[in-house]
């Protein structure tokens, strides 16, 4: 039976205007004086009841069951946490000619942070990849991302990012390791609510967010960080961006296929392997940036909404591909069961 016509609205992304709207209120009403002390402050808290949330929505037993496709796993890792990091490095030689040096941090922060898990899930099921492979590719790189992206940014970005100071690692620990620790262990007790109360929390987890583009981006807005961004960086910026997309979309496709994976694997791979996760990225960058995150996240915001159209693309062709491997699809209707929110990806692709 021929599959129904996908609506083209998935890059359409509502928190993305959500995002480029909160951008547009702290250009106009930037947060000062004591008003930026509370914001700083709530800020400060959203980041803590983030990674507390995402320390108990994490499912051990999930987490454990998935091991056991480790070789694919292993590859999603080593491109998130390996090949991208080599590609930022890779363009430092575009500053200062092409890019300024805080923009180069940006990018280089971009590929320092975890994969996605919603959008992730939403591409390969679309594209009749390994669904539930893709939510364990997904859900261990976020978990990497947390203890592995701190240490990333602070070996590789150096001062800008805080660098091994026991200030900055302590405020590292406190702000990210601790709540998510915390959420583990209150798991038992707190994971069926959290179950219940989802679409709630969701609402808490996007506004948490934006409150910390909100704080962070006034921040640049006091301090005239945005005179540092010209038009022509900022077309420079997008077309480095597009390049480390591209080169990423082939490397995992056609590297998992030399590494003996089938299409399902492949799928999964490209989907989980070639994305970066503003969800996990602008609460990380508002603990190690400070005061300069509002200018380090402009690469991650772009380089995220990039990644959604393109992938969106790249998932329908890939699901009219004639030839597909016995069991390759998974109906749509099976994600809910598979998913650890319960909600259909296409849903929740952020």
């Amino acid at each position: 039976m021929r599959r129904p016509h996908l609506p083209a609205r998935l890059p359409a992304d509502p928190f993305i205007l959500g995002l480029l709207a909160t951008v547009a209120v702290a250009a106009l009403v930037p947060a000062r004086g004591a008003a930026a002390s509370v914001a700083e402050a709530a800020s400060t808290a959203a980041v803590a009841l983030l990674f507390f949330l995402y320390g108990a929505r994490l499912s051990t037993r999930e987490a454990l069951d998935g091991l056991r496709h480790w070789r694919l796993h292993v590859t999603v890792l080593a491109c998130t946490f390996v090949l991208f990091p080599l590609l930022g490095l890779a363009a430092r030689g575009l500053v200062p000619t092409l890019l300024s040096p805080p923009l180069y941090s940006g990018l280089l922060f971009l590929c320092l942070v975890p994969s996605t898990v919603q959008s992730s899930i939403a591409f390969t099921s679309i594209a009749r990849g390994n669904v539930p492979a893709a939510i364990c590719a997904g859900s261990f790189s976020s978990l990497a991302g947390i203890f592995l992206t701190p240490l990333l940014a602070a070996g590789l970005l150096g001062n800008s990012a805080g660098g091994f100071s026991p200030g900055s690692l302590l405020k590292i620990v406190l702000q990210l390791l601790a709540p998510f620790l915390l959420g583990q262990l209150l798991r038992p007790w707190v994971g069926a609510l959290l179950v219940r109360n989802k679409k709630t929390l969701g609402r808490v987890d996007r506004g948490s967010i934006l409150l910390v583009v909100y704080t962070a981006f006034s921040a640049g807005m006091v301090a005239e960080i945005w005179h540092q961004v010209s038009v022509p960086r900022l077309g420079v910026l997008l077309a480095v961006e597009a390049v480390v997309l591209a080169v990423m979309l082939a490397a995992t496709w056609y590297g998992a296929k030399r590494l003996g994976f089938g299409r399902e694997d492949r799928i999964a791979i490209q989907f989980a392997g070639s994305k970066k996760s503003l969800a996990a990225g602008l609460p990380m960058a508002s603990v190690l940036f400070g005061a300069h995150a509002g200018l380090a996240v402009l690469p991650l915001m772009l380089f995220h909404q990039m990644q959604l159209m393109v992938c969106a693309v790249l998932a329908r062709r890939r699901a009219q591909d004639p030839v597909a491997e016995p069991g390759a699809e998974l109906p749509a209707a099976r994600v809910a069961e598979v998913s650890p929110t319960g909600q259909h990806p296409s849903s929740q692709a952020r």
